[in-house]
């Protein structure tokens, strides 16, 4: 059986960074390479512990570029496209990581949130983790998803309304009421009216009637009206703002407002980071 020393898988992971690319299969390399599987993964385990390559899925890795060695990976966005096609899966970034990328600079984001269609465990990636949160069906948001350039290629990333909703249908997401106000306060301006109305149709009530008292609340009220228009005023539940504020009933604090537009009850004001 011939070996594969790892320098030889250094020197071909070195040649795909010259042509340009960050990313190989397993399968892909040993048959470059005319090794068997137990070599291979013998050299590629040997280049992860001196950091060259890392390996955030069984037979997908990536190579770590020398001004990145001291992170332990490149930034996800070199490669998540290419990983999410590796495992067959829809994806977008979204939430925080997608704010940020749209302006929203307030917080600092250390995850980097991907949603997609399958229940996937967190990923350490070296200075950030990529987080996964789970929709159904991508495709009832499509609308929503737009494509945008990396320093390798190319990833599917949530516009400014789709974000918005998604920041209110996955609250813990967004750290808390108060960060997703603030995050909001960025967004608000760049939020297609239009395509906002649309969205919210794949999304429950509950996040639709959440994101227009905050665009209310915010001086967004323009933005908010075609939501308000969507929903059935009759069939409109009462619901909290903040659930978490109410979790205990013996220790929630007593309603500060009501608002009947929206049904939403209040027992805290959100806090806008200046």
């Amino acid at each position: 059986m011939m070996l594969v020393k790892s320098s030889r898988l250094s020197d071909y992971a070195e040649s795909l960074l010259a042509s340009g690319r960050v990313v190989f299969a397993g399968e892909e390399a040993s048959q470059a390479l005319g090794v068997a599987k137990g070599p291979f993964l013998d050299a590629a385990e040997r280049l992860q512990r001196h950091g060259r390559l890392f390996c955030p899925r069984r037979g997908f890795y990536v190579v770590v570029p020398p001004q990145h060695r001291s992170w332990g990976a490149p930034p996800p966005s070199w490669y998540i496209d290419d990983l999410m096609r590796f495992i067959a899966r829809p994806y977008y970034v979204g939430l925080l990581k997608a704010a940020e990328l749209h302006g929203a600079t307030h917080q600092a984001v250390t995850e980097f949130q991907v949603v997609t269609d399958r229940q996937l465990a967190p990923i350490g990636a070296g200075r950030s983790v990529l987080k996964f949160f789970f929709r159904k069906a991508i495709s009832d948001v499509a609308d929503g998803i737009d494509e945008r350039k990396t320093d390798t290629g190319h990833m599917k990333v949530s516009s400014p309304e789709l974000t918005a909703l998604d920041l209110l249908r996955y609250p813990n997401a967004g750290v808390g009421l108060d960060n997703i106000a603030t995050v909001l306060t960025d967004l608000g301006e760049r939020l297609d009216v239009s395509r906002l109305a649309r969205l919210a149709k794949a999304f429950e009530r509950t996040t639709t009637q959440r994101l227009g008292y905050l665009l209310d609340h915010l001086g967004y009220g323009a933005h908010a009206k075609p939501l308000a228009a969507s929903l059935p005023r009759e069939r409109l539940a009462w619901i909290e703002l903040d659930p978490s504020e109410a979790a205990d009933a013996d220790f929630a604090p007593e309603p500060i407002e009501r608002c009947q537009r929206w049904r939403v009850i209040v027992r805290r004001a959100p806090e806008v980071d200046q």
